[in-house]
């Protein structure tokens, strides 16, 4: 008999999706720990979310595809008066909480950002509770975000730890598609099986390109990719809702599942158990909007620039000694074309706080870079240089650090003094020093968006932990509406 067939026999779902199914739809959370870190994860999301709202590049993808169109009981797009179907919500809220590069950060052998998810959970959130106090029901509550956050922190983290996407020219994205997938197929009352088949499509739309992160292409795509992988979720967990059937080998169908399609005929590694592990160890960027690669060479600069900013035209070399990962993802020479591709260049991340003493999101844009040569100069000057132990300690589960040290030498033979900084302030070594600072940052980022009497009330409320999680998400929300 030929051998020229398929076998068409439907095989039982692949394991992992199963596994995170099972996970989304029967794990209790927990961690106190995890809870308060998810806690500063929200309002530190919304925060970068309301900064962003300053920058028309921003808003212009902002508001319904449509001009005009009005929603029922519509999802709210904080920081502004946009009430939305909860696709396009997650699209709005995603794009701006992940536009100024701000927000929460996870460090493995794939990179991202998990609370990118925030944007599909807290659409979805806000539309059922709205749905739901129009009928008459009872709403969500902020206790239902929060265990969703954690979850999707999770799905993301535990696939990022060993699997990498980026080796293979993929965007870490897909893992934001795939989490958020998961926990708002639960959120809209799927059950195991219907997590399993909306899983399945989340994996069978395969993966973007990073091309828009790298030279020569780099450009603000990757501002608003992951909004797109969010709001992409809430569209296929709606779809799985009305009865959409799964694939359920879409990972380990021979030729054409996705191992085989995209992931060079390997399988996803998964050595440890679904739980709270990376919402507790997640990695904020408190400081400085700052790819999570540069967070600890922008602190050495900063500390550096009393000793460099009177002898700027007397420095003949800068040794920024890093980590591998930042050397393939950061490093880059030549002309930068936009924000985006500053805020993707360690040399350019370096250089500004070495002549200013801080990095700010107003230092990527175009008319500050033209004004001061002095950065282009600076950036041809360094010396890029891999320390083994800081590449090794990146990928160690008990450190995960984020190493960077810069040492400037003069003309005159002296040079300054070598600082190096191994772990950043958003770590969770450093979360006594850092959880002060996030909160200040989240008060300036209200700031720039509501009058003192509604900021004062937003952190009353987001600094207690029982009474917001006690919360409607409704109610939550409406403290975000501009009218």
């Amino acid at each position: 008999m030929s051998a020229n067939f398929d076998l068409n026999q439907r095989p039982d779902p692949d394991q992992l999706l199963v596994t995170i199914a099972d996970y989304v739809a029967n794990t209790e959370i927990a961690s106190a720990e995890a809870y308060n870190t998810a806690r500063n994860c929200l309002i530190d999301t919304l925060g970068c979310g309301l900064l962003a709202l300053r920058f028309p590049e921003c808003t212009k993808h902002l508001g319904p595809t449509v001009p005009g169109t009005t929603v029922q009981h519509g999802a709210r797009v904080p920081g502004t008066s946009h009430e939305l179907d909860p696709v396009t919500a997650a699209f709005n809220i995603g794009c701006i909480i992940r536009w100024l590069d701000f927000n929460d950060t996870w460090l493995a052998a794939e990179w991202g950002h998990p609370s990118d998810n925030l944007g599909g959970i807290l659409a979805t959130a806000d539309y059922l509770s709205r749905v739901a106090v129009a009928q008459g029901k009872a709403p969500l509550t902020m206790r239902e975000v929060l265990t969703a956050m954690i979850k999707a922190h999770e799905i993301q983290g535990v696939l990022a730890l060993e699997n990498s996407f980026n080796r293979v020219g993929l965007d870490h994205v897909l893992l934001v598609r795939v989490a958020s997938t998961a926990v708002v197929t639960r959120m809209l009352g799927g059950s195991r099986e219907q997590i399993i088949d909306a899983l399945s499509q989340a994996w069978a739309d395969g993966c973007a390109l990073r091309t828009y992160r790298h030279a020569p292409n780099a450009g603000s795509r990757k501002s608003w990719a992951a909004g797109d992988a969010t709001a992409r979720a809430v569209r296929l967990a709606m779809i799985t809702m009305k009865g959409e059937m799964g694939l359920p080998s879409v990972l380990t169908a021979p030729k054409w599942g996705y191992y085989d399609v995209l992931f060079k005929g390997e399988s996803f590694k998964v050595r440890q158990p679904f739980g709270s592990y990376v919402m507790e160890n997640v990695l904020f960027k408190i400081s400085f909007p700052a790819e999570f690669h540069a967070q600890t060479a922008v602190e050495c600069a900063v500390r550096l620039h009393d000793q460099v900013k009177d002898r700027i035209g007397e420095i003949d070399r800068i040794v920024v000694t890093t980590h591998e990962s930042a050397i393939r993802i950061i490093s880059k020479v030549g002309e930068l074309a936009n924000p985006a591709d500053r805020d993707h260049c360690l040399q350019y991340m370096i250089a500004v706080p070495l002549l200013y003493g801080d990095l700010v999101a107003e230092h990527y844009e175009d008319d500050f870079h033209r004004e001061d040569s002095r950065i282009d100069t600076l950036r041809d000057k360094m010396e890029i240089v891999e320390e083994p132990r800081y590449s090794a300690e990146y990928l160690e589960a008990d450190k995960r650090s984020i190493a960077n040290a810069i040492q400037v030498f003069f003309k005159d033979g002296t040079h300054t003094d070598r600082v190096e900084v191994e772990y950043p302030i958003g770590h969770r070594r450093r979360r006594a020093e850092g959880i002060p600072v996030l909160e200040r940052k989240f008060l300036r980022n209200l700031q720039t968006r509501f009058p003192q009497g509604r900021c004062r009330q937003i952190m009353d409320l987001c600094l207690d932990q029982q009474r917001l999680e006690a919360t409607p998400v409704q109610e939550f929300m409406a403290l975000f509406v501009i009218n």
